[in-house]
């Protein structure tokens, strides 16, 4: 579940003789607070075979799958996991793992890929109806992000969880890496069922 969100992190600033001191976060691409024991090359090329290669490598240098990376986030902040991804934050990379709370507070808390350390955490401002539709996504589940996340294992290494909340399909979209590429499923939120999605090659050819 991708989203666009400015956080609005702490500021504070000094202002004294002239001089001001500031201290700002903002985006949800900041770096975590704490650096990732985790370190990967990445040359920027964006296209698609690059891209894949990419992912590869980030799949293999994770040594914390997904669903430890979602223990370790729930641990640290109760409440519902609702999305992991495997993400290259300035070349460190980081498990992102999204957790609504019981108070309805989105928080981002990012896990080291390496050690299954909290590196820092921080709420993300989501409006009220992106709350009210995942609770209604998962109303009834019995099938959770660790649990989707589990049931893929062996297709490959899980890159990405996340809730379908706004599509036909109300499971959890999964990612996997493995030596024949990325692929994608859905997983069922109430029987567990596991379903493939189009290999993403499939998806990139457009003339043929």
């Amino acid at each position: 579940m991708k989203r666009t969100i400015v956080i609005a992190g702490a500021a504070a600033a000094l202002i004294a003789g002239g001089t001001v001191t500031a201290f700002a976060i903002t985006g949800d691409d900041e770096a975590p607070a704490a650096r990732s024991s985790v370190q990967i090359n990445d040359d920027e090329r964006d296209d698609a075979s690059e891209d894949a290669a990419d992912d590869g490598t980030e799949a293999k240098a994770a040594r914390v799958s997904a669903v430890e990376a979602i223990a370790a986030a729930l641990a640290h902040t109760p409440g519902t996991a609702v999305s992991a991804d495997l993400e290259d934050e300035d070349r460190a990379l980081v498990w992102d793992v999204d957790v609504l709370t019981k108070g309805n507070e989105w928080r981002s808390v990012q896990v080291d890929p390496g050690t299954a350390k909290v590196l820092g955490s921080h709420v993300e401002h989501e409006d009220d109806d992106d709350a009210a539709r995942v609770r209604a996504a998962l109303n009834g589940a019995s099938v959770s992000a660790a649990e989707a996340a589990e049931a893929l294992a062996g297709r490959g290494v899980v890159t990405s969880v996340d809730v379908d909340d706004d599509g036909t399909a109300r499971g959890w979209e999964v990612e996997t890496v493995a030596s024949g590429g990325e692929r994608d499923w859905n997983v069922d939120l109430r029987s567990g069922a596991v379903t493939a999605d189009r290999p993403q090659a499939d998806d990139d050819s457009d003339d043929d």
